[in-house]
């Protein structure tokens, strides 16, 4: 019994500091250090492509319009999609 509360403790601790580690993106207005630091799969070059992208196209409208920048796909997005935000493109002061 003692084991399986422990596993059990162990189980929620990780939920929560996964959940605490893991900070809400606003793909329209995060910069490329906190794309890759909050994003799974995401590291710095892909991270300033994303932000090269949103430069040249505009804001994004939708989260899966990441799957427009290469090697980005459907399954990138899943893995983030509980932090990904897609607010206005305009950058707040």
């Amino acid at each position: 019994m003692k084991s399986v509360m422990k596993s059990v403790l162990l189980v929620i601790f990780f939920v929560v500091s996964f959940q605490l580690s893991a900070a809400p993106v606003d793909i329209n207005t995060a910069d490329a250090k906190a794309l890759a630091a909050n994003m799974k799969g995401i590291g710095a070059k892909k991270a300033e492509a994303i932000v090269k992208y949103r430069e040249k196209h505009g804001p994004f409208k939708r989260v899966e319009d990441l799957t427009k920048i290469k090697g980005i796909g459907l399954k990138t997005i899943e893995k983030n999609r509980g932090i990904l935000l897609v607010k206005s493109g305009k950058k707040r002061e």
